[in-house]
């Protein structure tokens, strides 16, 4: 997900660090790698961050919780964390401001927002349109989106599948396109 809002109560679910569940002690090596841990860290603030534009009382709920996503290759593990803010009560007349505060998705464009994104932009040299932007479902109250990571896009007539993933100044190559691979995969059920 990017943000839900229930009654007045904006959420976000960071994700950072992911790993194939059948990974012999998958859910230690994933919880204990430093690498996984700093980048997590720096999403957190940066959601925190990004929640405290648009909302009071923020606060991490939960910090680095494990999700299992089954897939139809195979079943990952992924860190996630819950943050969470009051809206003020007209929120629901400001929801285009309130979302379109919070773009482009940390989780995808990593901190500093600002240059991570300039250097996405001069290292892409292409428009991502949708890929990675963001999708909801608002009631007038309630809403729940996400982030398309995982998108399909009509280019010409021809359908072409995007994925991706983040790297950092301690990304390894070869780790980080594993894991691309690994989340390449549309999660299932």
């Amino acid at each position: 997900p990017f943000v839900k809002i229930e009654d007045g109560q904006i959420s976000s679910f960071p994700m950072k660090g992911t790993i194939d569940a059948g990974t012999e002690n998958a859910e230690e090596l994933i919880l204990s790698d430093s690498k996984e841990l700093a980048e997590h860290n720096t999403i957190v603030d940066l959601i925190r961050n990004d929640l405290s534009l648009v909302s009071e009382n923020v606060k991490v709920e939960k910090f680095r919780y494990l999700e299992r996503i089954h897939t139809n290759n195979k079943d990952l593990w992924q860190v996630s964390s819950k943050i969470t803010g009051n809206l003020p009560e007209n929120y629901a007349s400001k929801i285009g401001d309130i979302l379109f505060s919070m773009l482009p998705a940390g989780s995808i464009s990593g901190a500093p927002k600002k240059k991570t994104v300039e250097i996405i932009h001069e290292a892409e040299k292409y428009d991502r349109d949708f890929y990675a932007g963001i999708f909801g479902v608002f009631d007038g109250h309630n809403l729940d989106s996400c982030v398309l990571i995982r998108f399909i896009e009509n280019q010409n007539g021809k359908l072409v599948y995007k994925s991706g993933g983040g790297i950092t100044f301690m990304s390894k190559a070869e780790t980080e396109y594993e894991e691309m691979l690994k989340k390449v995969y549309v999660p299932v059920g």
